[in-house]
């Protein structure tokens, strides 16, 4: 499929890029990206070729949440198709099979902080800052607070989404809404290196992990550790199992049958 605001990529061996690409507007989502967005991210994680998506933007800026050019004159059902389609990526990030890595930097705001907190993990610039904004115009980041809660807990994701400010880099690491961060100047290489580290990880037991991760995740506590470990049993059966603890007693890199 040819795309008009997103660019993608393939920069290393098995990792993809996914490149949020409206700079002017400072990587704000309307309706044609987040569309493309999501249909990139379904194409990627079918491409057998791919093992780790990296998801950056074009610009000064990450993603500053939502294009309010698009926002007047809809009916409420109008309005809550519009908004589900924004959305719709950050939902369908939790059902890839293969892990999303979020490369930020400059702002992300509202949908856009959702974004980056909706993906598997975050590796961003030390001049990052982080807000669900969109109460400072009248309206809310209800959606976007959902995979923000989960980073961040209760109390600090109502904070985030009642007040609007913009935490600072170091703040977004002690919350953790970001495993790394790392100079501005450095997050093109640190980013992808990291992604084709993961991508040589086995591909089934990084996608094993990562489904039964999201689908365990509401569970109640004993429940969860009987699904995982029902994950874990389906993975020693596979070539990719046998494959590693073979290369770890041979002393030898593992070549994934990837099955």
């Amino acid at each position: 499929m040819a795309f008009q605001d997103i660019l993608v990529t393939t920069p290393a061996d098995h990792v993809a890029a996914i490149t949020l690409n409206r700079p002017e507007q400072m990587n704000t989502f309307n309706t044609r990206m987040a569309q493309e967005l999501n249909q990139a991210l379904l194409e990627l994680d079918a491409d057998p070729a791919v093992r780790v998506i990296l998801l950056k933007g074009e610009g000064k800026a990450f993603c500053a949440g939502i294009d309010v050019k698009e926002l007047a004159g809809k009916t409420p059902m109008e309005y809550q198709a519009w908004i589900e389609t924004m959305e719709h990526p950050l939902v369908t990030i939790s059902r890839l099979t293969k892990p999303v890595i979020a490369q930020v930097h400059g702002v992300a705001a509202a949908n856009g902080m959702g974004l980056a907190a909706a993906a598997d993990l975050v590796i961003a610039a030390d001049n990052v800052r982080m807000g669900l904004t969109a109460i400072n115009v009248g309206l809310n980041c209800v959606g976007p607070v959902i995979p923000v809660s989960r980073c961040v807990g209760r109390k600090k994701a109502l904070e985030l989404l009642l007040y609007g400010n913009l935490i600072q880099a170091q703040e977004a690491l002690d919350l953790g809404l970001v495993n790394k961060l790392v100079p501005k100047e450095d997050l093109d290489d640190q980013a992808l290196a990291w992604a084709a580290e993961l991508a040589q990880k086995s591909p089934v037991a990084v996608r094993i992990a990562k489904t039964a991760f999201y689908r365990s995740e509401d569970l109640h506590y004993e429940a969860r550790f009987a699904y995982m470990n029902e994950a874990f049993a389906r993975l020693c059966t596979t070539e990719d199992a046998k494959e590693g603890v073979s290369a770890f007693f041979e002393k030898r890199p593992p070549q994934w049958q990837e099955k």
